[in-house]
């Protein structure tokens, strides 16, 4: 098993942790431009319907009831839950519209319902939404799909999660953060432990196949100390899939975040601190480390892909459906069908307004270039899998690696002497101590990075 002292190498952390791309997509949000819309959608659609193929479907649900003060995404805070019926009846639009767009006969092997709090959602407009779906979309009755939902354990009861399962839903995530109650009261987020357990009990006991929990490092109050006894309590809970992301704090960017003070925030010595001794736990534990902010049992989906080279990367992070086609519905979904990505309208109102014309509700979206897949395969492989083979590269888009990748090759040579990673005449081997620091080496293929104007980036660590 690979040791801590391995991947965790501080110097290089300390060198390296710039700001770049998580690339959950190549071309990465930052090229979306308005010039692709509907027109351009719906021949992607009709590409991908004459190839065949299954489909995943990832749902938006924007609504949550109070507001973390971390969070980055796209969500909408509101205490009054009538919000939603006339979102839900947009949503049940659309879906009817999607549907008719692609080939019945096209599986959904992956489904995926996000938000904020999709569980905001009362159960009746729950299983409505689900009776949707079904109608519209080849949905697994055999249980065989990959069906994942994310939950708010304060928006649910053991009731509930057993009618989530009886729905169909396999697998579940949900967010716990931080244990301590000074940290939890820092960023308005207050979630008793024995709540967290008692859901958590509900979804094994409820027979879901993954649990996956997600925990957050660098928010205020937290030291290494304490962000370990957090971590002491969640091992003993044995889930599937750990994350444990690096609290990115972009206030000019995301003003919730302005509410937590910059003073009570630790520094970058003890966030450091904090990852390895993290990282140093989960692997004591028996975990293994997938990449980025990812952790998964030996045993799981995602490392066994891994192990064979088949883990794939999109929006909803690490995956092994590489050969699906992306659907994504909801205001802010950003789907990828074909050759394209697309983001559906951000606000409420803009949404409704093209799902009452009968439109596919996009507002941007890119078209993939050759060079663009080119790369996007290249740097699926190394942040995925961590190894690059030339030669399969090559044979697979018609061109000499070597020589179309020459600049980036020789940018490399840096890392290379560095200790992060191997690079000789076949191949590219990324080394246990840069494994941390993988989206340094990926931002060296992307073509897009150094005409950047402006930095929407989180720190790679």
């Amino acid at each position: 098993m690979m040791n801590s002292e391995q991947i965790f190498d501080e110097a290089l952390i300390a060198r390296y942790n710039l700001s770049g791309p998580r690339y959950t997509s190549y071309p990465t949000a930052v090229q979306f431009h308005d010039g692709f819309g509907e027109q351009q959608y719906l021949q992607q659609v009709e590409a991908t319907n004459a190839q065949g193929g299954p489909l995943s479907i990832y749902v938006h649900i924007p609504f949550c009831n109070t507001v973390c003060y971390f969070c980055a995404c796209n969500k909408i805070i509101t205490a009054n839950r009538k919000r939603a019926v006339p979102y839900l009846a947009d949503l049940f639009k659309e879906i009817e519209l999607q549907g008719a767009l692609f080939d019945r006969n096209r599986p959904v092997d992956q489904l995926h319902w996000g938000g904020g709090t999709p569980t905001y959602i009362d159960r009746g407009q729950r299983a409505q939404l689900w009776g949707m779906l079904a109608e519209n979309f080849n949905l697994h009755s055999d249980d065989s799909g990959e069906y994942s939902i994310e939950i708010d354990p304060r928006e649910i009861d053991p009731q509930g999660i057993r009618e989530l399962r009886d729905l169909g839903f396999n697998r579940i995530s949900f967010g716990v953060q931080d244990i301590d109650p000074a940290v939890q009261k820092a960023v308005n987020r207050i979630q008793p432990w024995e709540l967290t357990q008692e859901i958590f009990y509900a979804a094994r006991d409820a027979g879901f196949h993954s649990i996956s929990l997600d925990l957050i490092y660098g928010l205020p109050h937290q030291t290494r100390e304490s962000f370990s006894a957090t971590l002491t309590e969640v091992i003993k809970l044995s889930p599937d899939r750990l994350s444990v992301f690096n609290y990115a704090h972009m206030p000019q960017m995301f003003k919730v975040q302005k509410q937590i003070k910059d003073a009570d925030l630790p520094s970058a010595a003890q966030k450091l601190a904090i990852l390895k001794s993290s990282t140093e736990q989960l692997l004591e534990a028996g975990y293994r480390f997938i990449g980025m902010d990812h952790f998964a049992r030996p045993d799981d989906e995602l490392a066994l892909a891994q192990d064979n080279g088949t883990l794939y990367r999109n929006f909803q992070g690490y995956s092994t459906h590489a050969e699906c086609d992306l659907v994504a519905m909801g205001n802010t979904g950003i789907g990828m069908v074909g050759r394209s990505y697309s983001q559906n309208e951000k606000g409420l109102e803009d949404y409704h307004q093209r799902i009452e014309r009968g439109e596919v509700p996009l507002f941007r979206g890119v078209e993939l270039t050759d060079d663009d897949l080119l790369r996007r395969d290249v740097i699926t492989q190394l942040i995925c899998n961590f190894t690059l083979n030339f030669a399969v590269i090559s044979a697979k888009y018609h061109i000499e690696f070597g020589d179309y990748f020459a600049d980036e090759l020789q940018a490399l040579m840096a890392m290379q002497q560095d200790g992060l990673l191997d690079v000789d005449s076949r191949s590219i081997q990324v080394r246990p101590g840069g494994r941390l620091l993988i989206r340094n080496i990926c931002m060296v293929f992307d073509r897009y990075l150094p005409k950047a104007t402006e930095q929407r980036f989180s720190k790679v660590i």
